[in-house]
């Protein structure tokens, strides 16, 4: 898989970085973080990713892609 392809996938349910926690579902959503990259997840871990991912801003940054 290439780096484009992971930045495709979804990375929930809370953005682990190491790749293990991905579910592989096609990116809509990033969510801002402080001092992290953006959060990139599909709709079934946008909610689990704006509770519990690290870094995540209040009110939350949340941007249609997909």
């Amino acid at each position: 898989m290439t780096d484009r392809d992971r930045a495709a996938v979804c990375q929930g349910p809370y953005g682990g970085d190491n790749g293990i926690d991905d579910c592989g579902d096609p990116v809509r959503f990033e969510v801002a973080r402080h001092l992290r990259a953006p959060l990139r997840v599909c709709p079934v871990h946008l909610g689990p990713a704006l509770l519990l991912a690290a870094g995540v801003l209040w009110p939350p940054g949340i941007i249609l892609v997909g």
